[in-house]
């Protein structure tokens, strides 16, 4: 093995991944290891028989399942966003060259409906209004709700920064949200709907935040969603799997090291408390600088380096049908919003299924994920089950949540845990961050050029990433 390396790269998940073939494809000298045998740690890609030996060690896969189909389980599945900053990514990185896209299907929302002198109530799944035109339709509302949600997303879709007199009067920039809410007079569901499942907030918290930032994410769903056949979203053929593939491709071709089935031991540094190299086993590996996920620092007792945020609950489902009420639709999104389930945040289910190519024709796979929020997981997210419809087989997944407490000076670079978002945005920002810190310069994700790029597809629907480019990032 090498004398040193400018950086070495601990644990194979999305994030670490793309920090280390950007700093391999830049002439750095670096070594990428992971303990486990297969790339993506906790978000890895497994076939069936990996995956049944994952959750249920010496027991055969079930006969209630094709064993002989096509299966990839993604163990955390996340939506990339049309043109997004993980995309923006993976273009630079050429990763994306590599691997077949398709779109997704529509994001839906979740509302416990209370009965009515002529409505029953109880769980009830409505389609997101992608429009004002739609709005005015949308079931999840009532009739006085639509009007002010149309009124609403008129006045988003008219709002030019550069004309003040579409700016309702409000200095979006340093007004919260919630004068928004007074002038619109949007009620608790419409915040629901914007909010939660078309901004993706899991809490309360953005409505005492600047308004624009919540408007352009509103705006970025419509305007994506109406462009792209009802969904800003698309997911790799084949899932996860493709793209760790093309990682280990271009990473060894751009001269990186990788190793699996090896863990570190220590993290070694010097007298001023800088890193200057792991201990792996029992052989001591120099570099001059670590990156790292955070499950690293705690098996190496570099507790202190990370804070504990909470736990993740996800729970992946096969299904022998789609999910009910969802216009029998193959791929999706649900959103939970916290105000609905009586929770302090979301619960979100992604389906996925043989359109993707991730399950067997006939089945489905429903990934439900939340924060937990005390120790009886089952129940935290049965408002999630309740809507599935019989589940054929069901995998528990209780994981840490960590993020980095440092401030980087010892020149150990923390990544984030995954999140349960459904969409890889805080991804991006993680490793945007991450590699401004240790380079001392921006990844420049707006003048990208690639000799050529794929297209995505959903039926007669194509892609051009260059027409949305400046669209997107003036946001």
């Amino acid at each position: 093995m090498s004398d040193e390396y400018d950086v070495i790269v601990c644990g194979s998940g999305l994030v670490e991944c793309i920090i280390s073939l950007a700093l391999s494809q830049e002439g750095k000298k670096v070594l990428h290891i992971d303990r486990n045998s297969f790339y993506g740690g906790e978000g890895a890609s497994l076939d069936l028989n990996s995956f049944w030996k994952l959750f249920r060690p010496g027991v055969e896969a079930s006969k209630n399942i094709d064993q002989n189909g096509h299966w990839n389980f993604d163990l955390i599945p996340k939506f990339f966003m049309i043109n997004g900053g993980i995309m923006k990514l993976l273009e630079k990185t050429r990763v994306y060259e590599d691997i077949q896209w398709k779109t997704t299907g529509s994001t839906y929302v979740y509302q416990l409906k209370q009965d009515g002198y002529f409505s029953k109530g109880g769980p009830k799944i409505s389609k997101v209004p992608c429009n004002d035109k739609e709005a005015l339709k949308s079931d999840f509302m009532g009739l006085l709700e639509r009007n002010r949600c149309r009124n609403f997303f008129t006045f988003l879709q008219n709002y030019d920064p550069n004309d003040p007199t579409t700016h309702a009067n409000i200095d979006l920039e340093r007004e919260n949200f919630s004068r928004l809410i007074k002038k619109f007079n949007l009620s608790p569901n419409i915040l629901d709907l914007v909010g939660h499942a078309m901004a993706f907030y899991q809490d309360d918290n953005f409505i005492e935040e600047p308004a624009l930032k919540t408007m352009n994410k509103i705006n970025l769903f419509m305007h994506l969603s109406n462009r792209y056949q009802g969904s800003p979203f698309q997911y790799p053929i084949q899932g996860m799997n493709t793209i760790f593939k093309s990682f280990s491709t271009l990473f060894r071709n751009s001269g990186g090291t990788f190793y699996s089935n090896r863990d570190v031991e220590e993290i070694l540094k010097d007298e001023e408390g800088k890193v200057t190299g792991v201990k792996s086993r029992g052989e001591l590996i120099r570099c001059k600088s670590v990156i790292c996920h955070p499950s690293y620092m705690i098996r190496t007792e570099n507790h202190t380096k990370v804070t504990k945020v909470g736990k993740a609950i996800r729970c992946i489902c096969i299904l022998d049908h789609p999910i009910p009420n969802t216009d029998d639709d193959n791929s999706l999104q649900i959103i939970l919003p916290h105000r609905q389930t009586g929770r302090k945040s979301d619960i979100s289910i992604v389906q996925l299924s043989s359109d993707h190519e991730m399950c067997s024709s006939g089945y489905f796979i429903a990934i439900i994920s939340t924060i937990a929020e005390s120790t009886d997981s089952e129940n935290e997210i049965k408002p999630a089950l309740d809507i599935l419809g019989p589940v054929s087989e069901k995998f528990y997944t209780i994981s840490d949540l960590y993020v980095a407490n440092s401030d980087f000076c010892d020149n150990i670079f923390i990544t984030n845990s995954a999140d349960t978002f459904t969409h890889l945005e805080t991804a991006s920002e993680n490793i945007l961050e991450i590699y401004k810190r240790l380079t001392w310069k921006n990844i420049d994700l707006i003048n990208i050029h690639t000799s050529s790029t794929p297209q995505p597809s959903k039926s007669s629907t194509t892609f051009n990433l260059e027409d949305l480019e400046t669209e997107l990032y003036s946001h």
